[in-house]
């Protein structure tokens, strides 16, 4: 049997904090999927996280060891992006061969139990070279920077061989071949305009009359659009998101709302996340220089343009007003007069991060916004925020 083991061991998966505080790097969303699920479509196999020895070694997590058995195994770097040439070469891997190119070194091994030294060490009898560039997520600023070529690649994987449902007459449509709407989905008394790239709109996803899309878009299923949004190209709005206003080439993973007025621009948002009404972020400094942006390992000008990367179950007040280049941490209450801090840590109760959430109030502060949703706190997401809790 055939099957996809993601690795972050030469991922370098803390650079891109505040996201992978929570996931796997291969569980981020750019463009309409994961990459977690681009590989599996690609590939039409299962996915299973490698065995990392950290606190995110939950119940996809496996030993490549003694017990693979007969399995033939892709070993893939978890923030790597397949492309249709990537895909091609790694489906003409034997066991024993991985993809490299000069820059990365391998990035895709192809393993039987004969490659299989130790549960540490695998042996790759011959690397072969790849000649396209390899697409990887190094920062989270890469998530919006990749964005638009991810929803293009994407909606030509999930729309090749299909038809889109048929599109209301009451829609103002531009490139009309270029926009894909699932069953299911509502869209009534819309702009979309498709000239610059493909508008996806997922399944039972809703979008409300007076709303003006401009590609490439994704709205994944189930996600709401209220009434005379604007939304920009390089934007996903991912599954069960509800979002107002204004956004432009920004990524909501899933779960969260930015439903009121407000501008949201070159951005990042995790999972389970809520803006308050009027809460805007700025994405360009107001001298045009260079945005400097927190990172683990110190302050990094990311260009341009950047606004802001809010970890999971993160929440601003009514009316925030969230600095250039902003990071926010996990599970952090955002709140207070002026413009936000550069960096709010985890669990800070308020912009200053010197007052810190409670755990326990924050399981149940995120158990009765998941129950709004239909969803409840699950035992491992607690396993995951006590240990950030504790060690962040």
């Amino acid at each position: 049997m055939k099957k996809i083991v993601f690795t972050e061991e030469f991922c370098t998966p803390g650079n891109l904090a505040p996201f992978t505080l929570t996931r796997q790097v291969q569980d981020i969303r750019v463009g309409i999927l994961t990459t977690r699920e681009k590989w599996e479509r690609h590939l039409g196999l299962t996915s299973f996280d490698k065995f990392e020895e950290d606190y995110k070694d939950l119940d996809r997590a496996i030993t490549i060891d003694e017990t693979i058995g007969s399995d033939i195994i892709y070993l893939i770097h978890g923030n790597v992006l397949p492309t249709k040439g990537l895909v091609k070469a790694v489906k003409k891997l034997s066991a024993g061969e991985a993809l490299s190119v000069p820059e990365l070194e391998s990035f895709v091994y192809c393993i039987s139990k004969k490659q299989v030294i130790d549960q540490h060490n695998i042996k790759v009898a011959k690397a072969i070279e790849v000649k396209e560039e390899v697409k990887e997520l190094k920062a989270p600023w890469n998530i919006f920077g990749l964005n638009a070529w991810a929803i293009e690649q994407d909606f030509e994987l999930l729309t090749k061989g299909r038809r889109s449902q048929k599109i209301s007459a009451t829609n103002s449509l531009v490139n009309s071949s270029n926009i894909f709407i699932e069953k299911g989905a509502v869209v009534e008394m819309c702009s979309l305009n498709a000239v610059e790239g493909p508008i996806y709109i997922g399944k039972n996803a809703v979008v409300m009359e007076g709303s003006l899309l401009r590609g490439p878009i994704a709205i994944c299923d189930g996600a709401v659009v209220k009434m005379g949004t604007r939304l920009y190209g390089g934007t996903t709005v991912g599954p069960k998101c509800t979002v107002g206003g204004e956004i432009k080439n920004s990524v909501l993973f899933g779960n969260s709302n930015k439903a009121h007025d407000g501008y949201m621009g070159d951005s990042v948002i995790g999972e389970w996340c809520n803006w308050g009404a009027g809460t805007s972020n700025s994405n360009i400094k107001n001298n045009a220089s260079g945005v400097v942006v927190w990172t683990p390992n110190g302050a990094v000008d990311v260009g341009l343009k950047c606004g802001v990367l809010m970890g999971d179950y993160s929440r601003t007040a009514i009316n925030t007003s969230i600095n250039t280049g902003t990071v926010i941490g996990a599970c952090a209450n955002v709140y207070g007069a002026g413009l936000t801090p550069k960096y709010i840590p985890s669990f800070s109760w308020g912009s200053d991060g010197i007052q810190r959430y409670e755990l326990e109030k924050a399981f149940a502060d995120i158990n009765n916004w998941k129950l709004l949703k239909g969803s409840a706190i699950s035992g491992n997401e607690k396993i995951i925020l006590k240990h950030i809790f504790d060690h962040y």
